[in-house]
Formats: structure tokens, C-alpha cells, sequence
């Protein structure tokens, strides 16, 4: 199967853009760009489809613009691909580094779990692993219990999938990567590989540093309601990841 990859790049990242092309060239891949919205751009009071009431309670921080951009860009590359017609389609960020076996091994994963709406290729962490099934290629499939896992930053997605997660997640309340994890609320089959098909975040970020995402954060005695949403989310999880 030719599953293309829609890499979500911004126009001021022109160097990314160059490097993922090169990528693609040198292992035969077929590589679609979607411009990524630059939230550094966007007015607070501009902003559209996004419930920052509801971010701050839920993630015990205000929202910052590059989360903002981040969501919308993952937004239209989802759109981007339903457009296209196609079954499958990976959805990348212009850090990754490509490997030539990706859609091969995209495809195998998506035959061993035919139910899968989303599965992660990429994660910062996975603990508390279920798994649900192994691809002819070698690769686990499943859900981790506990989360969230960290990093949106490549995963391949179904058409009907990508229909649940832009009628799911058309209001933003959390980041993308959270946001996306949480298949108990869309309703979407979110799995993941067990160990990562490809290497992501070597370049610098454009959504914020460390000391940024900080700053954002509210003294801990203003996030008691934080707190325990987050309690109810694990709750939540492992349900989910028992396939409940």
C-alpha cells in the first residue's frame, strides 16, 4: 500500500521543510506539505474553536500561541488527508527523521489491528503496556495504561479515523498530543507501536521552551480542579487501554 506522509511544516521553517525533502528523496517516500499555522500570529481574542476556560481548568495553565498554531496545523493536515480519499495516511511534524520501512510497516500494523483508528508511532514514554497485536513486520500494537505518553509528532491515522478526530477534537481544550491520546472521548481507536518506528524532536522546538511552559503553569494552590481531572483521566486511561 502507498501510504503517503502529511508533514505539517511553517512557512517560516524553511530549513525543516528542506530537510524532510531530502529525506524523502533519498528513501523513495511520498511526502505532502501542509502549511502549519503559526499561533505566534494569532490574537488571544482571534483565536477560533477553542475553549480557553476550559484549557486552563483542565491543564492548570494558560494556553500558549505555538500550542494553539500546533493544534490547528494537525487540524488541517487531518483535513488534508480525508480530501485525498486515501485509506491510510501518516501524519508527521518536520523534525522526524524518516525510515524508508515506514509505510510498510504502517500498513502491517493497521492489518494486525484492523479496528485501530490511530496508532502512535512515536512516543516520549510508554508504560503500563497492553497489547492488542503484532504486525507481520515485527512490531507491537496497543495501548498504554498509563499516560499521557507525550508527543504528537507522527502517527498514521484511518480515513474514518481522521473523520472522528476532526468532529472530536474540533474544540480545542488541551494540547494536541493530549488531546489525541483521549480516544474514551472521541470515541476514536487511538493505539501505539511499543517501541518507536521513527526518531522525532532533535531540532528545536517552535512551540516553547521548557522555562516558557513553566512560566505558564499557576501556583499549585489554584490547581485543585486540575488535580482532580486529571485523577478522573487516569481512571479513564486504564479503562480505555483495557479496551473497556
Amino acid at each position: 500500500m502507498d501510504v503517503k506522509i502529511y508533514a505539517i511544516n511553517l512557512d517560516r521553517s524553511r530549513e525543516r521543510w528542506d530537510s524532510i525533502t531530502r529525506q524523502a528523496a533519498e528513501l523513495d517516500l511520498d511526502v505532502v506539505r501542509v502549511p502549519g499555522l503559526d499561533g505566534s500570529l494569532v490574537q488571544a481574542n482571534d483565536r477560533i474553536d477553542c475553549d480557553d476556560p476550559a484549557f486552563r481548568r483542565k491543564n492548570g495553565r494558560t494556553m500558549l500561541p505555538g500550542e494553539y498554531g500546533c493544534y490547528q496545523s494537525h487540524l488541517q493536515a487531518l483535513q488534508t488527508f480525508v480530501d485525498s480519499g486515501e485509506p491510510i495516511g501518516i501524519i508527521a511534524e518536520d523534525d522526524v527523521e524518516l525510515t524508508r520501512d515506514l509505510p510498510a510497516r504502517v500498513a502491517a500494523a493497521f492489518d494486525a489491528v484492523p479496528a485501530a483508528d490511530v496508532i502512535k508511532l512515536f512516543n516520549h514514554r510508554v508504560v503500563g503496556f497492553r497489547l492488542f497485536g503484532t504486525s507481520s513486520l515485527g512490531d507491537n500494537i496497543g495501548r498504554a495504561t498509563h499516560g499521557p505518553m507525550g508527543s504528537a509528532a507522527c502517527y498514521a491515522v484511518s480515513h474514518k479515523g481522521a473523520i472522528k478526530l476532526l468532529n472530536g477534537l474540533a474544540r480545542m481544550e488541551y494540547p494536541w498530543d493530549v488531546a489525541l491520546e483521549r480516544g474514551w472521548e472521541t470515541g476514536a481507536s487511538i493505539c501505539t507501536v511499543r517501541t518507536n518506528l521513527i526518531m522525532a524532536g532533535r531540532q528545536e522546538t517552535t512551540i516553547a521552551s521548557r522555562s516558557v511552559y513553566k512560566a505558564t503553569k499557576f501556583p499549585w494552590w489554584k490547581r485543585s480542579k486540575t488535580y482532580l481531572h486529571r485523577i478522573l483521566e487516569t481512571v479513564r486511561r486504564v479503562r480505555y487501554a483495557r479496551g473497556n
